[in-house]
């Protein structure tokens, strides 16, 4: 995850993230190092930033 601040999630954010970072645990399980994880690490950053425009837009 990164530095920034992240909004309330709702619980089909969260289950949808739970369910990428075990895929991420799954993967470095079979080889730390030898397996790339930024497709994962995208997916998680596009639902938080989903998550950001969703309170940007209750806010206004």
């Amino acid at each position: 995850m990164n530095n920034r601040q992240d909004p309330p999630l709702t619980a089909t954010e969260k289950a949808r993230i739970a369910g990428l970072v075990a895929r991420m645990c799954k993967r470095e399980m079979a080889g730390p190092g030898r397996v790339h994880q930024g497709d994962l690490q995208r997916k998680v950053d596009r639902i938080l930033d989903g998550a950001r425009e969703r309170e940007a837009k209750a806010r206004k």
